[in-house]
């Protein structure tokens, strides 16, 4: 049994026109290898936004999936107590910073690294800020600016930027931080690609369109390289 995490750089049903699931909520799904898995949306870093809760329920309806939403504003005890019935673990975006501090407060972090102890198959995903927080750190405009965001929960190793190419001005602060040291290497997506990490190790890259892509991006001391090393990694269209 294995944990997967798939951190999108942004797409799915959040960012679909029409609000319906995408080919990488399908993704998602299918990784659970059940026929009807239990899928838990957190919707935390949108303040529990009940618009982006409903549009969650309507797209996943269409899945064959069962659904619960994890609500920290409202009944948070009751609701994180159910955390754990979940197959598949959504997290949406908005506020990388808020959502970390109320998953602390609360003891959401706790709780998602003890279901991933367990012997069964785990899948855990998001966009945005659903997809940043699982890395040591991070490029995020919950200030309002672009800052770096350097304590993440660090179950996926190094740094992340999601919207690489529909936000290019998270780019340079991106860069820069790598080169810098005030971020470790690490990768960025697209929106509509992922990267698909199995235990704690990448396995692959997705995308849902074929211009999507990612890299990986180190630090280096090379004279010619600048300061940074940028490889496009290979991705599978969905």
């Amino acid at each position: 049994m294995s944990t997967h995490i798939v951190s999108m750089g942004g797409g799915g049903f959040s960012m679909s026109p029409t609000g319906s699931p995408t080919n990488l909520d399908r993704y998602l799904v299918e990784l659970t290898g059940r026929s009807a898995p239990m899928v838990c949306f957190i919707p935390s870093a949108s303040a529990d936004d009940p618009t982006y809760v409903r549009r969650f329920l309507t797209a996943y309806a269409s899945l064959g999936v069962r659904t619960m939403v994890l609500t920290l504003w409202q009944d948070a005890a009751a609701s994180l107590a159910r955390l754990p019935q979940a197959d598949l673990v959504l997290v949406g975006g908005g506020s990388t910073v808020n959502m970390l501090a109320l998953w602390r407060a609360h003891g959401v972090d706790r709780v998602l690294i003890e279901m991933m102890r367990r012997e069964r198959t785990l899948v855990l995903g998001g966009l945005s800020a659903g997809s940043a927080c699982w890395y040591e750190g991070c490029v995020t405009d919950s200030f309002g600016d672009l800052r770096v965001l350097p304590d993440g929960l660090g179950i996926l190793p190094g740094s992340f930027c999601p919207h690489w190419d529909g936000e290019p001005k998270r780019q340079p602060v991106f860069t820069d931080a790598i080169s810098s040291g005030l971020l470790p290497g690490g990768h960025a997506a697209d929106d509509g690609a992922a990267l698909h990490w199995v235990d704690g190790r990448l396995d692959g890259a997705v995308a849902e369109r074929a211009e999507a892509g990612v890299i990986r991006i180190e630090p280096s001391d090379e004279p010619a390289a600048g300061g940074l090393v940028i490889e496009r990694l290979p991705v599978e269209l969905l």
